[in-house]
């Protein structure tokens, strides 16, 4: 397997660094806004303008980046309705958007409500197919079990995370359903994508709500 030289984690110390980190994050999220505005979404599957081939393994993690930015202003969607934010899309190999979702349990009072799942239906529609085989979903924080089961249940091809979440992940923290040789489709994991900046949106929301 090719090495993607993925970021080690980073420890944030003290109130003023992690407000400094989470002003930066703030400007990366308006950044990308900025960037969605120029983007095109595509139903059919094709190659951009451009590419004859599929990109090689040194060009994959630029694209896992790009799609975890996106992925990063959705979950700020996600805290604006009160939800915990995380958010998710689905691409295909060239990097286009098919699918986009973020967490709506609290504002749609939806028990299934995660932004795992949300992408899924929306790349579903897109492709007009419930079989998702080519496609890889990239989040910012690990899924859960419920998440973990409808990622193998739509068969797709490759899981990209941002944060690992030690109380309930279920892609290789206190379970791995989406690795699971019993099951009949096994998912090819990629973690800590901007894993850094996943954290600091996650601890400024849970922050605020501590101190509220």
């Amino acid at each position: 397997m090719a090495d993607h030289s993925f970021p080690k984690r980073v420890e944030i110390h003290g109130t003023k660094n992690l407000k400094a980190h989470l002003a930066q994050v703030a400007q990366r999220a308006a950044m990308k806004a900025q960037m969605d505005l120029q983007e095109v979404r595509t139903e059919a599957v094709t190659p951009p303008a451009g590419y004859k081939n599929p990109p090689v393994p040194s060009e994959m993690k630029s694209i896992y980046e790009h799609a975890m930015g996106r992925a990063l202003y959705l979950a700020d969607r996600a805290r604006a309705g009160g939800d915990v934010p995380v958010g998710a899309v689905v691409i295909d190999e060239w990097g286009t958007i098919l699918g986009e979702g973020w967490n709506t349990r609290e504002a749609e009072a939806d028990p299934v409500g995660h932004a795992e799942i949300s992408a899924l239906r929306d790349a579903a529609k897109q492709r007009g197919t419930w079989r998702l085989d080519d496609l890889t979903l990239v989040v910012t924080l690990e899924p859960c079990t419920m998440c973990a089961g409808a990622i193998v249940n739509a068969r797709i091809k490759r899981l990209v995370m941002g944060a690992w979440d030690p109380k309930t992940g279920a892609a290789g923290s206190i379970r791995d359903v989406v690795r699971d040789s019993r099951l009949n489709h096994q998912v090819e994991v990629i973690p800590e994508i901007l894993r850094t900046e996943c954290e600091i949106q996650l601890r400024g929301f849970f922050s605020t709500r501590r101190t509220m």
